[in-house]
C-alpha cells in the first residue's frame, strides 16, 4: 500500500475510529487519516450494521504517514498508548467486535512489524495484550460524516469524553512528533 517510496499505511483497530483518527491527527508526518470498516464478511457495510457486530467488521482507521517524517515505531507505540489493548472486544463501554484491537497487515513485512510492536508493548501493559494480527481484506471507507469526526465536532459528549483523554495521552507521550 505504498504509494510513494516514503509514505506507508497501517490499518489498525482500537475501540472507536473517532478516537484513533482524533490523535493521529496530531502527529507530524501523518499525511492522511480514513475511518473505515475492515475485517468482516459483508460487503460494503453501512456504519449501523457494523454497530450490531453481525458484519465482523471492525472500526479502523488507515493511517498514511511519511517515514521519513516519523517512524513507523512511533505510529504503531502511539497505537498501543491511545487505546486499551487488554481489553477483548471492547474499549471502554464500546463493547463489540467491532471495537476490538486488531492490526491488518498488508504483506509480510507489515505483519513482522506489528508482531513487534506487540513485543513493545507488553513490557508495559501489565495485563496480556489482546491484539489480533488478522488478514487485511477489503477495506470500506465509512460514511463521510465519520471522517475527521473530532475536528467537525468537538464539543460532542463522547469526544469529550473519550477522545480527548486519548489525544492527550498521545500528545504528552509523542511531543517530539506533534505537528
Amino acid at each position: 500500500m505504498n504509494a510513494t517510496p516514503n509514505l506507508t499505511t497501517y490499518v489498525i483497530a482500537g475501540g472507536c475510529f473517532w478516537c484513533l483518527d482524533a490523535a493521529y491527527r496530531q502527529l507530524r508526518g501523518v499525511t492522511d487519516v480514513v475511518s473505515c470498516y475492515t475485517g468482516g464478511h459483508t460487503s460494503s457495510p453501512s456504519y449501523e450494521q457494523v454497530c450490531t457486530g453481525a458484519t465482523g467488521h471492525a472500526e479502523a482507521v488507515a493511517v498514511t504517514f511519511d517515514e521519513t517524517e516519523i517512524p513507523s515505531s512511533v505510529i504503531l507505540d502511539a497505537f498501543f498508548t491511545m487505546h486499551d489493548p487488554t481489553q477483548l472486544n471492547r474499549q471502554g463501554n464500546d463493547v463489540g467486535t467491532q471495537y476490538r484491537s486488531a492490526m491488518f497487515p498488508a504483506d509480510d513485512a507489515q505483519r513482522a512489524t506489528f508482531e513487534a510492536a506487540i513485543e513493545r508493548a507488553s513490557e508495559w501493559w501489565p495485563s496480556e495484550i489482546v491484539t489480533t494480527i488478522e488478514p487485511l481484506g477489503e477495506m470500506f471507507p465509512a460514511e463521510e460524516y465519520h471522517q475527521d469526526f473530532f475536528a467537525k465536532n468537538p464539543t460532542q459528549g463522547y469526544c469529550l469524553a473519550v477522545a480527548v483523554p486519548k489525544v492527550n495521552k498521545v500528545r504528552a507521550a509523542f511531543t517530539k512528533y506533534l505537528r
